[in-house]
């Protein structure tokens, strides 16, 4: 049978989380999850990506959350990176957003790619609200225990961590981070970077400037937000 279990490798989550996976809520997702496979269908990102922004971003490395909703629904996209996709794919309108805040707020040169590893690897956790979604079907793997496991990784940090910044872009989002305790956490808000809400104001809010601010004043290293080029392969 399939096992979740597997795919998540690094000890600092597996610790934390081993229990979880014994949860009713996430038996069933295995369940689904399998039905899914048994049924031809293709979900993304692959098994192995599936917790990858856990895998990459250790739970004492964490020192920035970016929340997102559901992993792109595309071919090649999702490698379980919120907003970010690996190199040679198309850069999504949403972070082609981001890109362009991020350069107004720090003049960071926009990358000719998607890929947000570099982040990751520093402690920023690109995490999605659900880690699956069927091939082209937006959504479709809301509501089948994604959403509760993600709320425990979010409660883990909230209450064994201090001075994390959260940054939660749109209704959904927020929505989700309402717990966090912003006495002892940075919890930034902001619409969302899609094209159907960034022009309302997402843009000129100093996402990034603040977040290293903040980690700077509570004795953290900030966050390099430039990403390496790679080649002559932009994809806008």
């Amino acid at each position: 049978m399939l096992d979740m279990k597997d795919w998540l490798q690094e000890p600092s989550w597996v610790t934390r989380l081993t229990d979880t996976f014994d949860m009713p809520y996430m038996q069933e997702l295995n369940v689904f999850l399998k039905a899914e496979k048994e049924m031809g269908k293709t979900t993304f990102p692959q098994n192995n990506e599936t917790f990858h922004a856990l895998n990459v971003t250790p739970f004492d490395n964490v020192k920035v959350v970016i929340l997102g909703q559901d992993p792109y629904h595309g071919e090649g996209q999702a490698h379980g990176l919120c907003f970010s996709v690996p190199q040679g794919i198309r850069v999504p309108p949403s972070l082609k957003n981001i890109y362009k805040e991020l350069h107004q707020d720090l003049g960071v040169e926009i990358p000719n790619h998607g890929c947000l590893q570099a982040w990751a690897e520093q402690g920023v956790l690109l995490l999605n609200s659900v880690l699956t979604v069927e091939q082209g079907k937006a959504a479709s793997h809301q509501n089948k225990g994604w959403e509760q496991f993600t709320d425990k990784i979010i409660a883990l940090l909230n209450d064994e961590k201090e001075h994390v910044v959260f940054i939660l872009w749109g209704a959904y989002a927020q929505k989700k981070g309402a717990f966090i305790d912003a006495s002892k956490h940075l919890v930034i808000q902001g619409l969302h970077p899609s094209p159907l809400s960034a022009q309302r104001g997402f843009f000129g809010q100093h996402y990034f400037s603040q977040t290293n601010t903040y980690l700077e004043k509570h004795g953290h290293q900030p966050i390099d937000w430039t990403l390496p080029v790679y080649g002559q392969t932009t994809l806008f």
